[in-house]
């Protein structure tokens, strides 16, 4: 076995036995020329490290121990093995998503189970220092469920190119826009109220500024575009191309290499949705639904001509070719076992 490089191993998160799943830890597997995976063992036995996220110039992963409700930092080892990298931070209920500034002064985590977004400043080193909890949210839509409060359910953070911070709230169906300030940590800017009902998951942002949603209930993407420093909601579509079904839940949206396809993930029905990228940015039209290769496509992502499908339930991954002119992929080129997937990231 060759020694790898940042750029050709994948992090895998999971569930262990604490979230129902049967990993031991943090995976690491190897990208070949040929788009194949190699599995390369355990990188670091963590408990339900769900979603991981990269420092942009440390060797040094952060990962979501969703049960535990912590955020814990591990440092790479030789090729492809994690240890520790100080003491875990307390985070919120089911903490399900972290992420890192990409200047490397703060991460943040999004947790599912009570609302909460919170941010943790970094050291020089890259280690977790102080942890800044941010407003909780305030359901717009409360007239809408009276007597029955919705629960906030935060569930993601992306960081934006001009230095702010998008995050979801699946359960009050609203984006946040925050501003950074240090030693006071996130500090709200604006959001964006989302349909009723729709539970906005995961976002990726577009090479035009725009920002692209997936939400997880409606099985809809979304689009909000920056206007004088204030996001709006300009499209509103289905994410697949042939309807949802009982039982489905979007997943994970992400950007095909040259930003003119988005691939949606849901889970259910079991699907990869492609999506052109129309009217300049504004716009996505569903083009073809295509079967993800597995039981519950849990998280994926495009790397140069070749589609990963993390399955979170079938235990595999499946690796397809993209064609670049349509979009569309291949045939299932590749598929490798690996228990409960949950995050797929590229470790550089």
């Amino acid at each position: 076995m060759t020694m790898g490089t940042a750029s050709d191993i994948l992090w895998i998160g999971t569930y262990t036995p604490d979230g129902g799943g049967r990993a031991k830890g943090i995976g690491a597997v190897r990208e070949h020329q040929d788009g194949s995976l190699e599995w390369l063992g355990t990188a670091a036995e963590a408990q339900s490290p769900s979603f991981l996220a990269v420092h942009p110039t440390l060797p040094l992963v952060y990962a979501a121990a969703e049960q535990r409700k912590k955020v814990q930092a591990y440092r790479r080892r030789g090729d492809s093995a994690l240890e520790p990298f100080g003491a875990p931070e307390p985070a919120g209920e089911a903490t399900c998503h972290v992420a890192v500034d990409p200047r490397g002064r703060f991460a943040t985590a999004a947790c599912w189970g009570d609302g909460q977004v919170l941010l943790y400043e970094l050291n020089d080193d890259g280690g977790l220092a102080g942890r800044f909890p941010t407003a909780p949210s305030v359901d717009s839509h409360a007239s809408l469920s009276p007597g029955s409060p919705r629960q906030s359910r935060a569930h993601a953070s992306l960081m934006l190119r001009d230095g702010r911070v998008m995050t979801t709230d699946l359960g009050h169906d609203t984006l946040r826009i925050w501003n950074y300030e240090p030693g006071r940590g996130l500090v709200a800017d604006h959001e964006v109220i989302l349909p009723y009902g729709s539970g906005p998951r995961h976002m990726v942002e577009h090479p035009t500024g725009n920002v692209f949603i997936v939400s997880e209930y409606s099985v809809e993407v979304f689009v909000v575009r920056p206007e004088a420093g204030t996001y709006e909601l300009v499209f509103r579509g289905p994410a697949t191309a042939g309807g949802s079904q009982d039982g489905d839940s979007a997943a994970e949206i992400c950007l095909g290499p040259q930003g003119n396809f988005a691939y949606a993930g849901v889970r259910g029905s079991n699907i990869i949705s492609v999506l052109e990228v129309a009217a300049g940015g504004t716009e996505l039209i569903p083009v073809k639904d295509f079967d993800s290769g597995g039981d519950w496509p849990r998280h994926h992502l495009v790397r140069g001509s070749w589609l990963h499908v993390g399955h979170e339930k079938s235990d595999n991954i499946a690796t397809f070719e993209v064609d670049p002119v349509t979009g569309l992929p291949g045939p299932r080129l590749h598929n490798l076992g690996t228990p409960s997937p949950t995050a797929l990231v590229s470790a550089g």
